[in-house]
């Protein structure tokens, strides 16, 4: 009779852990770069043009910020997903599937190290 697995050896841990650290650091790095270029001036400004052209400018401007703050917030969102899978390493429950209990496949875990479904839970949302 095969034994049920039901948690990820200490092995596999580490090497998935190692992966969520250096995705981390990436991440928080491009969180950096975004922050940055939120709090920058622009520098190709258009002060010196007419009217006109400001007023498209920082309509364009404007959007732009926008799109750059969803980014932020969409990393920070990443960033937190992978903060929360280094603490189920540390608990142990990591890789375990929160619908069906089931191990999550390596290769999933790879792909997508912060997830908490397998493919069969997700399929079903």
């Amino acid at each position: 009779m095969e034994k049920l697995v039901t948690k990820y050896a200490e092995t596999d841990l580490q090497e998935f852990k190692t992966l969520i650290l250096d995705k981390l650091q990436t991440a928080q790095g491009e969180l950096g770069t975004l922050a940055q270029s939120l709090s920058s001036t622009n520098v190709n400004g258009t002060d010196d043009t007419s009217g006109t052209y400001k007023t498209l400018e920082d309509g364009s401007a404007t959007m732009e910020k926008e799109q750059t703050n969803q980014l932020a917030a969409r990393q920070k969102k990443f960033i937190e997903q992978l903060q929360a899978a280094l603490v189920r390493i540390e608990n142990k429950t990591y890789g375990i599937c929160r619908e069906t209990g089931k191990l999550i496949p390596k290769e999933r875990l790879r792909a997508v190290p912060h997830t908490t479904m397998c493919m069969e839970a997700k399929l079903k949302q």
